[in-house]
Parts: structure tokens; C-alpha cells; sequence
């Protein structure tokens, strides 16, 4: 019967030559002679197996590729990307004009299943990391004892000063003036007269021209000499001071630093690095540049300006310092880089100041001998 002519007439399978044309399923060595049409109307490649009647394979024809290596041959071997083994060998290199895409690259087999596999391991990482991590170190840490915190201090303040030094095992240098330790040791006592902390604090300062100050673990506070010699007066030292105290009473060091011990962790055994050297460096860096959640650092402005208050110290002192720091540097430089997070460094400039008293009088924490004596702590 003959469709009428506005319909679609059916295409027929168009035969090949099948001179030469074998089969190999991939399971045994033995060459099946096939004969081969192909169903233009379907897409496909028809192979019918001439040993045994009625029994054929299809491939679509855009999902069939050539075997490139056939050993210097004058025959095609050809496959089908859904079928791993089979192979179809030609004799006639002619027949390759009926497959459309013999070069193309095979998509890799269960693309999308690899992506959504590569996606949750992703984003397994990222909730451990992020989410996971932060919370089982805050936890752990309220259960680690004094002298355990101490030890992790003492260990990471001894890491730093490596790290810092540059060279051999060497560490870099504490300053130890005299004079100078007399002064500091002078605002540490004015300043914690009523401090309540879990074991003593201790500050030390480095001979290193970074802007910086930072808490660790167990009680210490690390200044470098750069910030003092940036610093216009001794209440601005103070004030920075009094904000590290407050992270070392509200244990912060301690949660910072297993946060990223654990994420370093994580990070290790997924890209390599089992012997820890750079873990040590991220983990220093890490503790250096630390900057805390904006509960942490608002906590400890708090803390802060009490502190300051107590000891008849203006708190806008501490305001004096980000703001002059920011002018000289710049957000992402030097000690603003470690103060800098939410709420915004001018909001906690105008909060420093806010906090100040106006009918106030506020003394310096140094005198000015005992300052210059302060701003000499690393001299020789």
C-alpha cells in the first residue's frame, strides 16, 4: 500500500557491503561475518549475524567510533560507545562515509553520575570545613585543660618564631630590654589589676617591623615591634593590648586554633602533605592573621574598652589606632588586616569612641620616659 503524498514515506534500510564485515563481542576471539544495513529512518546501524538467522545488533549511528590503532591495516575497527568490548571490523573503508561522527570523542561513560558524585564530595568537604569543624572545636575546647592550653601555646608561639626567623632553627628574637620589659611589664600590671583569667598572661614582643599583635593559646599575647613604633603613644599599645586580653579571657586562640587544625586536617589527607611541614606554615600564618567572628571581635572590644576604662585609660584609644592605621595602610594592610572584620572597622572606631567618658580624666598608661624606654625594648 502507498501512503498518500503528503504524508512522510517510511525510509528503508539501505544494505552495505558486507564483504569482509566481522563481529567480535568481546567475550571470545571469534570473528562472527555479519552483513550490515543501515536504517536511516531510525539512526541505526543494523548488524545481522549470517550463522545464525534472525539474531542482530543495533548501534545509532552517531554513537559509533573508529578504533584508531589497527595495526598499519587496510581494514576500519569500529565500536559503539555504549558497549565497552564489542568491536566491528570492515574490510571496505568506504562503508566509514555512513557513520557521521567516526572521530568525535566518546563521552565519558556516566558523566553526569561522576558530576553529582564530584558536587557531593564537594560539598561533604565544605559542611565538614565549614560547618562541622567550627562546632566540634568549640566544643572541644571548654573540655582542654589549662595545662594542655599552655602546651599548645607555648608549642605555636615556638612554631612562629621558627617560621619567622627564616632560616636553619633558628628562632626570632624576644625583646628583652631592661628598661623596656620594666615599661611593658608596668601596663600589663595597670591594665590587669582585676583580671580574671584561667591561668596568667603573658606578653611578649617580637623584634620583626610586621604591624601586628595577636593572642595564641594558654595565655600569650605577641606584639611585633612594628606596631609599637607605629603607635603615637603608649594608650594606643594599651588599647590593643586590652582587646587581645579580652580574646584570651574568652578563650578565642583556643577555638581558632582547632578550627584550623582540623581543617588543615581535612585538607591534608585530601591533597597530600601527611609529614605537616606546610600544615605548620598555614597554621602559623593561620594564628598570626587571625581574624574572629564578629561576636569574637566585639566581645572583645568590649572587653576592652572595660578594661581601659578601669585602668583610667580613654577607650578611644583604641579607635586612635585602627583610624590612623587605616590612613597609613589601608584596610588590608598591617594591623588593620587583623581587626578588619563585621561589624566594619569605622563602625568600631566610632564605637571606641562612643564608649570614652567626656567629663573624663584620663593619664596616660606610660609616662613619657617610661614610653621611650617602651619604644627601646628591642634595642641592644
Amino acid at each position: 500500500m502507498t501512503l498518500p503524498p503528503n504524508l512522510p514515506q517510511p525510509v528503508p534500510a539501505r544494505p552495505l557491503l558486507t564483504r569482509g564485515a566481522f563481529y567480535f563481542d568481546g567475550d571470545s576471539p571469534i570473528a562472527r561475518p555479519v552483513s550490515l544495513e543501515v536504517d536511516e529512518g531510525a539512526g541505526a546501524l543494523i548488524i545481522r549475524f549470517l550463522q545464525h538467522e534472525g539474531l542482530e545488533v543495533q548501534w545509532p549511528l552517531e554513537e559509533v567510533r573508529q578504533v584508531e590503532d589497527v595495526a598499519g591495516t587496510q581494514e576500519a575497527v569500529l565500536r559503539w560507545t555504549a558497549d565497552p568490548l564489542a568491536r566491528l571490523q570492515l574490510g571496505d573503508l568506504g562503508l566509514l562515509a555512513a557513520f557521521p561522527k567516526l572521530k568525535k570523542s566518546a563521552p565519558p561513560k556516566g558523566r553526569r553520575r561522576l558530576a553529582l558524585w564530584a558536587c557531593a564530595a564537594v560539598a561533604a568537604v565544605a559542611l565538614q570545613i565549614g560547618v562541622l569543624v567550627p562546632l566540634l572545636a568549640d566544643r572541644l575546647a571548654t573540655y582542654i585543660p589549662a595545662e594542655g592550653e599552655r602546651a599548645l601555646g607555648e608549642a605555636t608561639f615556638a612554631q612562629i618564631r621558627e617560621a619567622l626567623a627564616g632560616s636553619g632553627l633558628e628562632q626570632l628574637a624576644t625583646c628583652e630590654n631592661p628598661e623596656g620589659v620594666a615599661a611593658l611589664n608596668q601596663m600589663v600590671a595597670r591594665l590587669s589589676v582585676d583580671i580574671d583569667s584561667a591561668q596568667p598572661i603573658e606578653v611578649f614582643v617580637l623584634d620583626h617591623p610586621m604591624i601586628n599583635a595577636f593572642a595564641l593559646p594558654g595565655g600569650y599575647v605577641v606584639f611585633f615591634r612594628g606596631l609599637i613604633e607605629a603607635a603615637e603613644g603608649p594608650d594606643e599599645v594599651a588599647a590593643v593590648m586590652a582587646h587581645e586580653f579580652g580574646h584570651v579571657i574568652s578563650r578565642d586562640p583556643t577555638r581558632h586554633a582547632m578550627r584550623s587544625a582540623g581543617s588543615i586536617g581535612i585538607l591534608g589527607l585530601l591533597f597530600g602533605d601527611f609529614a605537616g611541614g606546610a600544615a605548620v606554615l598555614f597554621l602559623t600564618e593561620k594564628l598570626i592573621s587571625a581574624q574572629y567572628s564578629q561576636g569574637a571581635e566585639t566581645g572583645a572590644d568590649r572587653f576592652a574598652y572595660g578594661m581601659l576604662e578601669d585602668a583610667n585609660v580613654s577607650p578611644a584609644s583604641l579607635g586612635d589606632m585602627f583610624e590612623r592605621m587605616r590612613e597609613k595602610h589601608g584596610d588590608s594592610d598591617g594591623v588593620t588586616s587583623h581587626f578588619v572584620s563585621h561589624p566594619t572597622l569605622a563602625k568600631r572606631i566610632d564605637a571606641s569612641r562612643k564608649a570614652a567618658r567626656e567629663d573624663a580624666q584620663y593619664e596616660p598608661i606610660l609616662s613619657e620616659e617610661e614610653w621611650q624606654a617602651f619604644k627601646a625594648i628591642c634595642a641592644d
